[in-house]
């Protein structure tokens, strides 16, 4: 796992690249599999965070699952966010040293990543959504402090 301060190595995924994403701002990497617990809790509140940070971060999800399962998944969590897969053998993923999912890394336009958190993490997502202006939980909400990937 690439650690906080480390330079993010850049890749693309299709006609996506890190680079060219880093040129509109701040990124935050969501790496998932569908079949993750962990994963199905985060994916909600990283759409929340979406909508709410209103172009402020960019997040894109990076599945290494199939696009079939992938749509799946997004409809029966409601996820609308900009995805893109990682098929075997897992290139993006290698390259960032994932060995858990969800892996969250925050990237800097100059490609510093700023954050990276595995598993979910109720004060990972608040830091976003204090820097973005964008509120993720609600008043009242359960919501665990911390989940494994």
């Amino acid at each position: 796992m690439l650690a906080e301060g480390a330079t993010a190595p850049d890749f693309s995924l299709g006609d996506w690249t890190l680079a060219g994403a880093l040129k509109n701002g701040p990124l935050l990497l969501a790496f998932f599999k569908i079949s993750c617990p962990t994963c199905q809790l985060a994916f909600p509140f990283l759409q929340r965070l979406a909508g709410a940070a209103r172009g402020a971060l960019q997040i894109a999800a990076i599945s290494q699952d199939d696009r079939t399962g992938t749509e799946q998944f997004h409809r029966r969590f409601g996820i609308s966010l900009p995805t893109l897969l990682d098929p075997p053998p897992y290139a993006a993923s290698s390259l960032y040293g994932i060995r858990n999912v969800p892996t969250l890394y925050l990237i800097e336009p100059g490609g510093s990543v700023s954050m990276a958190v595995t598993g979910f993490s109720k004060a990972h997502f608040e830091r976003l959504g204090e820097r973005f202006g964008a509120p993720v939980f609600r008043a009242g909400e359960a919501v665990p402090a911390f989940r494994p990937g």
